[in-house]
């Protein structure tokens, strides 16, 4: 078990998503940082989608009941063990008793424990994944809260020992890479050459549904309004405004604005962490590239993870 002594801002379980749920209008919902998330869990030697903890902005404090690994990745938030500090990015051993903090974010947004086995919680349509706006999955459909109790699944022992061969750095403005869609006729050249042309800056309204970003405006030939359909994870919507919203993992199933372009999956992690107040840029590529580019990020995530006795 483990009890939640301070929750943090916005601390819920996750999963890698559910899926095949859209159609009915229930989001994926899973990480943001899917990448970091994998990494954590692969760091204690569990399968790519167990459960563990978002943690938004600021972490929880937790104690461990028993025995288990962590690791925590993503968002560049001191972790200590018992007050003294402790690695990010690697297994962390605990024994019962043991109370971890992760503090404030220095750099990025969202953080990631994994625990050995994994969090266990009841599945909801497949998935472990909290949807707070559904009161979906995760305990009870919401946020951690102080004095909360969360079981662990048992893990295979012994948990050995891992890092991560290389730690991102969030500190920066990211160019992200885009693919413009087919409603991309609908805005301007100008509109067009707005969006790749200058920095957008991310707004505090942003959440898990998606990044809001103020910057120039991106003109519509014919207006803002389609007949709804689909919202692929990383669509740029374009309402009347001309300032664009990028919807991310707690998405709605459709939208009536329309959709200039389409962030890469593979650069979804990183507008992730972008903190408000902070500036992306964007940068379209062809569809060919798009897929030899997630193909190298997923060599990449596959050779993310090391045991000490490796190079």
């Amino acid at each position: 078990m483990i009890k939640i002594l301070d929750a943090g801002p916005l601390t819920t379980i996750q999963d890698t998503g559910r899926v095949g749920q859209l159609c009915y209008a229930i989001p994926p919902s899973g990480p943001v940082d899917r990448r970091a998330f994998v990494i954590a869990n692969r760091l204690v030697g569990n399968a790519d989608g167990a459960a563990g903890l978002e943690c938004t902005l600021m972490g929880p404090r937790f104690e461990a009941q028993a025995a288990c690994a962590i690791a925590v990745t993503g968002a560049a938030m001191p972790v200590t063990v018992n007050g003294a500090e402790a690695p990010s990015w690697a297994t962390i051993p605990l024994a019962a008793g043991d109370v971890v903090k992760l503090g404030a974010a220095k750099a990025g947004v969202r953080s990631y424990v994994a625990f050995s086995g994994g969090i266990d919680v009841p599945l909801v349509l497949g998935s472990r994944a909290t949807y707070v706006r559904g009161r979906l999955g995760g305990l009870e459909g919401r946020a951690l809260k102080r004095d909360d109790t969360v079981r662990l699944l048992p893990a295979t022992p012994p948990v050995a020992p891992r890092r991560a061969r290389d730690v991102p750095d969030f500190a920066g403005e990211p160019e992200l890479r885009i693919v413009f869609g087919l409603q991309a006729e609908r805005f301007t050249k100008d509109g067009l050459a707005a969006l790749v042309g200058h920095p957008y800056e991310m707004l505090p309204q942003s959440d898990r549904m998606g990044a809001r970003l103020r910057g120039e405006r991106i003109g519509h030939v014919r207006g803002h309004d389609i007949i709804s359909d689909g919202i692929p994870l990383g669509g740029i919507q374009v309402p009347g405004d001309g300032q664009p919203i990028v919807l991310l993992v707690d998405r709605q199933s459709t939208g009536g604005y329309t959709k200039v372009a389409t962030v890469c999956s593979f650069d979804i992690a990183r507008l992730g962490q972008v903190k408000p107040g902070q500036r992306v840029m964007f940068r379209a590529i062809e569809v060919a590239e798009a897929h030899r580019l997630a193909k190298e990020d997923a060599a990449s995530l596959a050779r993310a993870v090391k045991g000490d006795n490796e190079a």
